[in-house]
């Protein structure tokens, strides 16, 4: 069974992350933790957007547009609003990523090809200077 709450440090543990990262986080109103005093005591839900926060940024969203998706979660709608935002969102990033994968190949041929090239060119040079 999970918690209820963790610590900063428990928190650090389990997501592989470092105090200062939960604190930016904090700071950029995607975590509330409890406090009391210095100590800071993080709920389900903290983890819960912990995890989603760390899934949307290997997606490449924005924490700007982590943290609107996330503040979307209590309108009341059944999270319609929040998982058509997401999907939205979503879609556009998966459109960004198959362009610079697409990029990427085309620069990977470019460059195998120049390899090639150049190794021809040398094949030519050591033939001639040996012969």
């Amino acid at each position: 069974m999970t918690k209820d709450v963790m610590t900063i440090r428990e928190m650090c543990d389990a997501f592989d992350v470092t105090p200062r990262t939960l604190r930016f986080y904090e700071a950029k109103e995607l975590l509330f933790p409890i406090r009391e005093g210095q100590k800071r005591l993080f709920t389900r839900r903290d983890r819960a957007r912990l995890k989603l926060i760390l899934r949307g940024k290997r997606f490449g969203f924005t924490l700007e547009e982590l943290r609107q998706l996330l503040s979307l979660y209590d309108l009341g709608d059944g999270q319609r609003t929040q998982l058509t935002r997401t999907i939205e969102v979503a879609q556009q990033h998966l459109c960004n990523m198959q362009r610079q994968r697409e990029d990427l190949e085309t620069a990977i041929t470019e460059l195998q090809d120049q390899i090639e090239i150049a190794a021809q060119l040398l094949r030519e040079r050591s033939t001639r200077d040996a012969a």
